[in-house]
């Protein structure tokens, strides 16, 4: 396939949050649930500027060597900064037309700029004196001005003009020490102000002497990317702990700030601040609007109605492990407990029969219970092997806390090799009755954290399957050797697909006898859910199997580098993009297979580096009430016409035509489950 046969992987994620910004767009959306979506959608922008904008940066660069073969696409960076730039100016409108206008129809006055009511410059100045002051550190700037801004946080530069001239000042916003927003209620009404303005308001009293001649905010975001060496012959936690020092010190990619700033001190700013190489944008007067998050104001009826979790009444009698054992048991979070997780590892933690607990954790609970119930494990007298991944990017610093808390608990802790994370999200409990060993598992399609837990929508599956579970076990004998994957110690695996061992090649294989039963006259299809599709292999395969006739539906949140709907090429692929109150995050596999449906969950996206860079379990789903589960679930997505999105061959996201039965995936999946639910505890 040709370059062109692919969407580029950066804008794509570019439309991705696009299409939160959809969301923040919406009327039909509740007004404060908006406001999330705009938090959300500031949040990714800065992620890209610290984790993809360097990549683009570095590869123009490159490109524009003549000593080497590296090529991008034209004017790819062009065409990124002009889509973030859109994406801006739409962000503004919203905020300024229709959300602010919305909040003040509520009684709640977002107020901006310098005109504050008498009624609430009172409180605002007492919260200055009495708080906001012990934070602020001006800084007086000149050609030997030693200050480094530290990534992402907020700033003024102020010009003041004194009698011995005009001076230059950069006056920190400590917003990351006090809460961004501060509300004042009154009878009438309940006006929020930035902290930004709070300061602002009262630079005469930081500067008395002094006549403030201009006031622009600004930030710089620097490039997060850890250079973490292959071969490292000490502690892996003590080198990343090391590297995390410097995160914050990486080379600037975006100097974001004000309009209006004199030239002379512009240019200034950018030569102390080593700024030459970043993208300077004018933005607005706020920044760091994923602040948002914690807009200080709750209301039922500017939010998303509630959607109480739904337990499982199959296994509220007896041991969860006995009813494990029985049958298998799925949960799909958030709309299903949590709790059954939990209690799966509460009850191993304290089982007299457990010998050995195996589990992966990739990113971790800041207040983790099931951390805790390994460490009870551990003190009471149980072998407890954990795989801490402590390259799970932003939460190394709570991997690495975790990690050793753990390990003093008396915790086998294994990391993974520098160059080869561990995504997989399995965990094996080992039983021993007698002579009798028995296991018990869970697989998952998404972390055991049981923060991410009450908004990501996941799969967790509990199995009693002995030859699944012996895989498990045989995946962590190789992790503990801490090696990659060679001809000398490759792992056959049966049952599960696992990264660097079997996973690709099986995908292609499913794929292929799909394609033979299309050339053969037969019913072919797949459908694909997943967050992201980079992998030109996989995606050239599914290709194959569009041009052979085989029917592929995918749903994508996220980046998606296949072109759906081209004919000769893809006609027979559609790809839909869901954004609702919770976060499409499980990925799953159906393929057809003459309609004995082949069905796979698991941790896999198809991206480059989970193929190539990563550890990876999907495991197949045998049970036929679960599988139908799945398909039920998986259905209802493809049906929706309220939250999804078709991706076209331009890249756009085009709404679904809407038709006369309203479906709106994630509310249909809630009722769907629930309904089970009452019926299964009905037939008790």
């Amino acid at each position: 396939m040709i370059a062109s046969s692919f969407f580029n992987r950066d804008l794509s994620w570019l439309k991705f949050n696009e299409r939160i910004l959809m969301e923040a767009e919406r009327d039909s959306v509740p007004l404060l649930e908006r406001i999330k979506f705009l938090s959300i959608f500031s949040s990714n922008l800065d992620e890209f500027y610290r984790v993809r904008m360097p990549v683009l940066l570095a590869l123009e660069k490159l490109s524009n060597r003549e000593d080497n073969d590296i090529q991008i696409e034209e004017d790819l960076l062009k065409t990124a900064n002009e889509l973030i730039y859109d994406q801006q100016q739409r962000f503004g409108q919203v905020l300024k037309l229709s959300i602010i206008p919305l909040l003040k129809a509520n009684k709640i006055n977002l107020v901006y700029g310098h005109h504050y009511p008498a009624e609430v410059q009172k409180p605002i100045s007492q919260y200055f004196l009495s708080q906001v002051l012990a934070f602020l550190q001006p800084i007086y700037i000149n050609e030997n001005t030693h200050f480094f801004p530290s990534n992402n946080e907020l700033y003024f530069l102020i010009i003041l003009k004194a009698p011995e001239g005009s001076k230059a000042v950069i006056l920190n916003i400590p917003s990351n020490e006090l809460p961004r927003f501060y509300k004042v209620e009154t009878p009438d009404e309940t006006f929020v102000v930035f902290l930004d303005d709070i300061v602002r308001f009262h630079l005469d009293r930081i500067f008395p002497n002094d006549e403030v001649s201009g006031c622009f905010s600004f930030k710089i975001t620097r490039d997060a990317e850890i250079d973490l060496k292959d071969e490292y012959p000490g502690n892996l936690s003590e080198q990343l702990e090391k590297q995390l020092l410097k995160r914050d010190l990486g080379l600037a990619t975006r100097f974001l700030h004000q309009p209006g700033i004199p030239v002379d001190v512009l240019e200034l700013i950018k030569k102390i601040f080593n700024l030459k190489k970043a993208n300077s944008i004018e933005g607005g007067q706020y920044h760091n609007l994923k602040d948002l998050i914690g807009f200080p104001v709750k209301s039922d009826q500017l939010s998303n109605n509630t959607w109480p979790k739904i337990c499982n009444t199959s296994i509220i009698n007896g041991t969860l492990t006995e009813a494990i054992y029985k049958n298998d048991i799925i949960i799909h979070t958030p709309y299903q407990s949590y709790d059954s997780v939990l209690r799966f590892f509460n009850e191993a933690a304290i089982d007299e029969t457990v010998q050995e607990i195996y589990v992966t954790l990739y990113r971790v609970a800041s207040d983790s219970k099931i951390v805790n119930a390994l460490i009870s494990a551990a003190k009471n007298g149980k072998k407890v092997t954990v795989l801490v991944e402590l390259k799970a990017r932003f939460d190394e610093a709570n991997n690495i806390k975790w990690a050793k808390k753990m390990k003093a608990a008396g915790v086998d802790i294994i990391y993974s090799v520098t160059a080869l994370k561990v995504h997989a999200k399995v965990a094996l409990v080992k039983r021993k009755t007698g002579h009798r060993m028995r296991y018990a598992g869970l697989f998952a399609t998404g972390n055991f954290n049981e923060s991410t837990a009450a908004f990501y929508t996941d799969h967790i599956l509990m199995t009693a399957n002995k030859e699944m579970l012996r895989e498990v076990e045989l995946l962590f004998i190789f992790l503990a050797k801490r090696t990659k994957p060679t001809a000398d110690n490759f792992i056959e695996f049966n049952q599960l697909l696992v990264a660097q061992f079997n996973l690709q090649q099986t995908f292609l294989s499913l794929i292929d006898r799909e394609i033979a039963h299309a050339k053969e006259g037969k019913v072919a299809s797949i459908t694909i859910k997943m967050n992201n599709l980079e992998e030109k292999v996989l995606i050239n395969k599914l290709y194959e199997a569009s041009e052979a006739g085989v029917k592929i539906e995918m749903i994508v949140r996220s980046i998606c580098r296949l072109i759906p709907g081209v004919k000769g090429m893809s006609e027979h692929i559609t790809v839909t993009r869901i954004v609702d109150r919770y976060l499409e995050h499980g990925r799953v596999f159906v393929f057809h297979n003459l309609g004995k449906e082949d069905v796979y969950l698991g941790s896999a996206d198809w991206m480059n580096r989970n193929i190539y860079r990563r550890i990876e379990v999907c495991f197949p789903v045998y049970d036929k009430k679960i599988k139908q589960e799945i398909l039920d679930i998986i259905n209802i997505q493809k049906q929706d016409n309220v939250q999804a999105v078709i991706i076209d061959e331009h890249m756009n996201n085009v709404p679904v035509q809407q038709e006369a039965v309203r479906v709106s995936s994630q509310h249909d999946i809630y009722q769907y489950l629930k309904n089970k639910n009452e019926i299964s505890s009905h037939e008790e």
